[in-house]
């Protein structure tokens, strides 16, 4: 197997990274503090999985100390997880898709502050390959992996099994970590599995399971990068610096891709494993790394709202003037 529990991050992982540059001239115009002020240091929370490794590689780079920005790590095996952790004030920041930024408003009034990516490649419905299935409602009655609660898991159970005429109790979720997924495949455990890269590309190239559904041909799945509001409030220069570092790592992402890929290769084998850096480009190269402002995506996100609503699974549509804030973005790329 691929696959090893040695090292990997199941709980709260910490490093803290003392910033040697000063803020600049971030202040001016912007009615902020003085460039000599230190900044905030920001307490980031990201996955493990493909969908955070942008954002591993942000804090692998030295991007953010150039921009002046200190900084904790908290990883984590999903992005709802990371949610969670915001929503109880234990981390300030974070990456997650719509469905996790509608529910940390709902639950803790968090805020996006920019759009980091697409990974709708990324995630796929995956059964034993021996099964011989080619559709998802082949899965009716059987043990489907699946990561309850986050983006992917909503997904998959409020549009992607009901359109393939599964209601719930139709299939037997068997709750699970992302990270965790391929080896309960592997070993037979579950009959199919809802995750994401590089668990996915590792299971195909392995030959023991293949694709009946991506997310892609149902949601493009935007990510975006979220924060409590009150760390916003109180330290908004400090969040347009730590934007302004995310403008280097998509030039790193477009410009250095090989620069990029062995940082986050190199994080892969440090944790156990043993895929071949073919297997991983590829499954890199389903994340579709562009970050802007996240003002945009309101029609988008109150498509997921209204899903999580008829599913009482938030307890009202949010003002998206409130959530998706644009004007820190907007300052950053100035």
């Amino acid at each position: 197997m691929t696959t090893s529990n040695k090292g990997k991050n199941l709980g709260l992982t910490r490093r803290h990274t003392l910033a040697i540059a000063g803020a600049g001239a971030l202040a001016a115009g912007f009615g902020m503090r003085p460039a000599s002020a230190a900044l905030a240091t920001v307490r980031q929370g990201y996955q493990t999985n493909m969908w955070g490794m942008p954002t591993y590689y942000l804090l692998r780079s030295g991007l953010l100390e150039k921009h002046g920005v200190k900084f904790e790590e908290f990883a984590v095996p999903s992005g709802n997880l990371t949610m969670q952790q915001q929503v109880a004030r234990q981390v300030d920041l974070g990456t997650y898709a719509g469905p996790s930024l509608c529910l940390g408003h709902d639950k803790g009034g968090l805020i996006a502050i920019a759009y980091i990516e697409n990974v709708g490649k990324t995630a796929r419905v995956m059964a034993r390959k021996e099964l011989g299935f080619t559709k998802v409602e082949q899965l009716k009655g059987l043990k489907v992996a699946n990561q309850t609660g986050s983006s992917t898991g909503n997904i998959f159970a409020d549009q992607i099994a009901t359109k393939a005429g599964l209601k719930k109790g139709d299939w037997q979720e068997v709750r699970m970590n992302t990270d965790d997924m391929a080896a309960a495949l592997a070993a037979k455990t579950v009959d199919a599995m809802v995750t994401v890269e590089p668990y996915n590309q590792i299971a195909e190239e392995e030959g023991y399971a293949n694709t009946l559904a991506e997310f892609y041909d149902f949601d493009k799945m935007p990510v975006f990068m979220a924060s409590t509001p009150d760390f916003a409030e109180k330290n908004p220069e400090t969040v347009v610096a730590y934007l302004k570092a995310w403008i280097d790592v998509a030039k790193d992402f477009k410009n250095s891709p090989d620069k990029v890929a062995d940082s986050i290769y190199a994080y892969y084998q440090s944790k156990g494993y043993t895929m071949s850096k073919a297997t991983f480009a590829k499954a890199l190269a389903r994340v579709e790394v562009n970050p802007g402002s996240p003002a945009d995506f309101g029609p988008y996100l109150q498509t997921q709202a209204e899903i999580l609503l008829k599913e009482k699974k938030i307890k009202a549509i949010p003002d998206w003037k409130t959530v998706l804030r644009g004007d820190f973005f907007k300052q950053a790329s100035a």
